[in-house]
């Protein structure tokens, strides 16, 4: 995969296989946090909203969810986990054969911006 630009490239790079994860991961960051900025960071695309919120990166058998914490919270973890994804300490694996979980991709990315603003509250 040749460096990409933005996240349009990155998709568009990406195996055909993670496309249609790649684009759902997208469009519900999007949805969930309308005002964070989009970029690729470290050759995948991350999500910026008051600091870092989440990247994703494409794989040959699945997508890599991260967010931007020390680790994932335990009730997450145990979200993730419960519905059958792999989860790591900050991460969570989503195989191509699985469903992109919704629900617990938009609860860990309102936890983390409103970590993240609660950091930035702090500082100002």
């Amino acid at each position: 995969m040749d460096k990409p630009n933005d996240v349009d490239s990155y998709i568009a790079s990406s195996d055909e296989k993670a496309q249609p994860h790649l684009r759902e991961i997208r469009q519900i960051v999007k949805a969930t946090l309308p005002e964070a900025e989009e970029a690729i960071r470290w050759g995948v695309p991350w999500y910026r909203y008051h600091g870092m919120v989440a990247g994703v990166t494409a794989y040959k058998n699945h997508v890599t969810l991260e967010i931007w914490a020390d680790e994932l919270q335990s009730e997450h973890r145990q979200m993730f986990e419960d519905q059958g994804y792999k989860t790591g300490k900050r991460t969570v694996q989503i195989r191509y054969d699985e469903e992109v979980p919704t629900a617990a991709i938009q609860t860990v990315l309102k936890a983390q911006a409103e970590a993240n603003e609660a950091r930035r509250a702090r500082k100002d």
